[in-house]
C-alpha cells in the first residue's frame, strides 16, 4: 500500500494515494506506528491543496516519525513545513528550520531530498534579499540533481539563478539560465504528463476489471452458488487485484526504463564517444547558435581550431590504444583551461575546435597559448609516459571573418596550416599572412578539407 501511496503521488493522483495511506492507518504491523502512513497522507493533502494544513499538524507528524526512528521521512515533512512558512511570507522561519536540519540531510546521501533542501533553502534566501547564499544554494541544488534525470527542484533552481543574474545586471549569464530553466521546466512538465498518462491507462483497466468482477458477482448471486464458489470467486478478484497492482508498477518501471533510454541516446547523439566533449555535430550546431546571438549584438566571437602534431605517428609507433590515451590527455589539459559557456568539439582524429563567446583576436590568441603550453606541459603517467605531444592551433574572429561559421573555419584552418608549416607547437591568427600565402590557401581551399564538408553552405 506503501509503494501504490507513493507512485499515486508521483502521478499526481493525490485523493486517491489520500486513500491508500488511509488504510495504511488501519492495518499497522505491530511493533510500528503511524508514521509512514501519516507522512504519505499529510505529503498528498499538503500537494494536492484538498485541505489548509497548519504548521502544527505538520509538526505533530515529524514528531510522530521522529519517535519511529524515521528521521528521513521526518525531513521530508520538514520540507512541506518550509515550503508552507515561504508560501505564508515567513521566509526567516523557513531558513531557520532547514538550516537546523541541513548537516543531517547531508548525511543521508539521498539526492532528491538534498535537492528540495537546498532549493528551499535558495528560494528562503530569496525571499530575505540574500542573494548571495540563495544563489549558493541554488547552484548546490545543480550539483546534487541526478545526472541525465529532471527534477522540480532543478527547474526552480535554474529560475532563481536566472532573476537573481537579471537583478545584478548579469544578461548573459541570465539567459543561459533561463533556457536551462526552460528546457528543465519543459522535461518536467512532460514527465509530469507522461506519469498522469500512464495512471489514467491503467485506471482504466482496473475499471474495465472492476466491471467484471462486479458482473460476476451479479451473475453468482442469480444462479444463487454454493457458499464454495463464493469462496473461490472471492481469491479470484484478489488474483484480479494483484494483477492490476503488478501492471501499475510495471507501467511506472516503463515508463522510467524509457525515459532513461531517451537521456543516453540523446547523451550519445551530442557527445563524442572518446572523449566525452561535443561531438562533429553537435558542436556545428551550438556554434552557429551562438553566433546567430552574437551577430544580432555584434559581440565579437572566436573560433580555434587544434590539431596534435605527429598523431598519426602515435597511432603508428604506440598502437591505437595508446593513441586514444594521448586524446583523451590532451582533452583533460585543455578542459582546465575552458569556461562553462566556452564549446569544446572534437571534429574527428586528432582536429579539435574550441569556440569562445564574447572573445577578441587576441583574447582568443592569450587563451589558445595558455591551452598550448599545458598541453606540452601536461606529466607523463602509465603507459602514455614515452608519448611526448603537442598542439598547433588556428583562430579566426568574427572581427575579420564575419559570423558566418563556414568563413570562420576557413580561416582557422589556413592560420592551422601556417601553424604545422612553421614548424608546429605554435598559435598563429588567421590574418596574419601575406600575399604568397593567402594564394597558396586558396588553391588549398578548391578541395576543402574533410572538417568542413559537413557544413551548411
Amino acid at each position: 500500500m506503501a509503494d501504490v501511496a507513493q507512485f499515486l503521488i508521483i502521478a499526481r493522483q493525490y485523493e486517491q494515494a489520500v486513500e491508500y495511506a488511509d488504510q495504511m492507518m488501519k492495518s499497522v504491523p505491530e511493533g510500528m506506528n503511524e508514521c509512514r502512513a501519516v507522512y504519505f497522507k499529510l505529503h498528498a493533502l499538503f500537494h494536492g491543496k484538498m485541505v489548509r494544513l497548519s504548521q502544527g499538524q505538520l509538526q505533530e507528524g515529524v514528531d510522530l516519525c521522529m519517535s519511529a526512528n524515521e528521521s528521513l521521512l521526518a525531513n521530508a515533512m520538514r520540507t512541506d513545513m518550509a515550503t508552507l512558512e515561504i508560501e505564508q511570507g515567513r521566509p526567516a522561519e523557513a531558513v531557520r528550520l532547514l538550516e537546523e536540519h541541513y548537516a543531517e540531510v547531508q548525511g543521508y546521501e539521498y539526492p532528491a531530498l538534498m535537492q528540495y533542501f537546498n532549493v528551499l533553502l535558495a528560494k528562503g534566501y530569496y525571499r530575505l534579499g540574500d542573494l548571495a547564499k540563495s544563489r549558493r544554494y541554488a547552484l548546490a541544488t545543480i550539483a546534487s540533481a541526478v545526472e541525465n534525470e529532471i527534477s522540480e527542484p532543478l527547474g526552480q533552481a535554474y529560475d532563481l539563478l536566472y532573476r537573481i543574474e537579471s537583478q545584478q545586471g548579469h544578461a548573459t549569464e541570465a539567459l543561459a539560465y533561463h533556457e536551462k530553466y526552460m528546457a528543465a521546466d519543459k522535461g518536467y512538465l512532460t514527465d509530469v504528463s507522461a506519469g498522469a498518462l500512464a495512471y489514467q491507462a491503467v485506471k482504466q483497466q482496473v475499471q474495465t476489471k472492476k466491471n467484471e468482477v462486479d458482473t460476476l458477482n451479479r451473475q453468482n448471486q442469480i444462479l444463487q452458488l454454493q457458499r464454495e464458489l463464493d469462496h473461490k470467486a472471492m481469491e479470484t478478484s484478489r488474483l484480479y487485484i494483484a494483477l492490476l497492482l503488478t501492471v501499475l508498477v510495471s507501467a511506472g518501471f516503463w515508463l522510467l526504463r524509457t525515459k532513461r533510454s531517451q537521456l543516453r541516446f540523446k547523451r550519445l547523439a551530442t557527445q563524442d564517444s572518446l572523449t566525452h566533449i561535443c561531438s562533429r555535430q553537435h558542436f556545428v550546431d551550438e556554434a552557429e547558435q551562438v553566433l546567430r546571438q552574437a551577430a544580432r549584438t555584434t559581440r565579437s566571437v572566436s573560433l580555434v581550431l587544434m590539431d596534435l602534431d605527429h598523431f598519426k605517428l602515435v597511432n603508428d609507433t604506440h598502437g591505437h590504444v595508446i593513441g586514444d590515451l594521448v586524446l583523451k590527455r590532451a582533452v583533460a589539459a585543455c578542459q582546465q583551461h575552458l569556461r562553462r559557456n566556452e564549446l569544446f568539439g572534437r571534429l574527428g582524429g586528432e582536429e579539435f575546435a574550441i569556440l569562445f563567446p564574447e572573445s577578441t583576436a587576441a583574447q582568443a590568441q592569450e587563451r589558445s597559448e595558455r591551452i598550448r603550453q599545458a598541453i606540452a606541459a601536461t606529466p607523463l603517467w602509465g603507459e602514455t609516459r614515452h608519448v611526448v605531444i603537442s598542439a598547433s592551433f588556428g583562430v579566426a574572429c568574427t572581427d575579420r571573418s564575419g559570423y558566418e561559421l563556414r568563413q570562420l573555419m576557413i580561416d582557422a584552418d589556413n592560420a592551422l596550416y601556417r601553424a604545422k608549416r612553421d614548424g608546429r607547437n605554435r598559435v598563429i591568427y588567421g590574418d596574419d599572412m601575406d600575399a604568397a600565402e593567402l594564394e597558396a590557401n586558396a588553391l588549398r581551399e578548391a578541395a576543402p578539407r574533410e572538417r568542413l564538408a559537413d557544413l551548411p553552405h
